[in-house]
């Protein structure tokens, strides 16, 4: 198999996972009708505190579930698959970081889904798609924004019924997070516009650089490059063979 294709399937283990107990905990809820919505981030309140963790997987009904589920999917597989390094920390800080935020600023009422995380992958995608100047990035986490619906829309509080907090807080994470680790995760081409620059000798620009799945494929893919040893090697072999006849 490819080396990117199987890489690309490796990055789906982990977000399909979730994705499964996410709707495994719908599931139970609506047949049971157990209301573990009112275990959701319920801002100020001690009994809220236990929503940020439970939050993610709580969803008000199936509209809301299915809306959630592609760009969670989406945005968490594409994190893993060019920031494989990176993407457990980025996952469990956008998770924990925007539920934190919503319990100190959100309105009393119980917030729950996991639409505050799919903010935050969006928003980091995005930013550190610019950053990285990988266009690659920015073309996905648009694709999943226009797929998502009105995504830019819902950090203002426009609708009663959605926590424009968790969107808010979410995308704001992503951002800075981008920006924290605007040295890590895949380098892009020069962008049309700008002048070629000197040679960074930076070693997190060169840790970034070894983390792009073209560079495995290269070495492990059909075109495998000569390794100058085992040419060599291979060489010598050759030499000893034709002495032998």
């Amino acid at each position: 198999m490819d080396i990117a294709v199987k890489r690309f399937y490796i990055s789906m283990f982990f977000p399909g996972a979730l994705l499964l107990i996410i709707w495994l905990v719908f599931i139970v809820d609506s047949t049971l009708n157990l209301g573990l919505v009112y275990h959701g981030i319920n801002p100020r309140r001690l009994n809220g505190l236990q929503g940020i963790i439970f939050s993610p997987f709580i969803h008000g009904g199936i509209k809301h579930i299915v809306a959630n589920s592609l760009p969670f999917f989406a945005l968490s597989t594409m994190l893993f698959y060019f920031y494989r390094n990176l993407a457990f920390k980025v996952l469990l800080i956008c998770y924990l970081a925007t539920g934190i935020m919503v319990w100190i600023f959100g309105r009393p009422s119980y917030h729950v889904g996991v639409s505050g995380i799919i903010y935050g992958l969006a928003s980091f995608l995005f930013v550190s798609g610019i950053i990285r100047k990988h266009l690659g990035l920015i073309a996905i986490s648009f694709l999943v924004a226009f797929q998502y619906g009105s995504m830019v829309w819902g950090i203002f509080p426009l609708e009663d019924n959605i926590s424009f907090e968790s969107h808010f807080f979410g995308l704001l994470t992503g951002v800075v997070l981008a920006f924290v680790y605007r040295n890590r995760g895949p380098r892009g081409e020069r962008l049309f516009w700008e002048e070629p620059g000197p040679e960074s000798n930076n070693e997190d620009d060169q840790e970034a650089t070894d983390e792009m799945p073209w560079n495995e494929y290269e070495v492990e893919g059909p075109e495998k490059k000569k390794i100058p040893e085992v040419a060599e090697e291979q060489s010598v072999l050759n030499n000893d063979s034709n002495k032998l006849l």
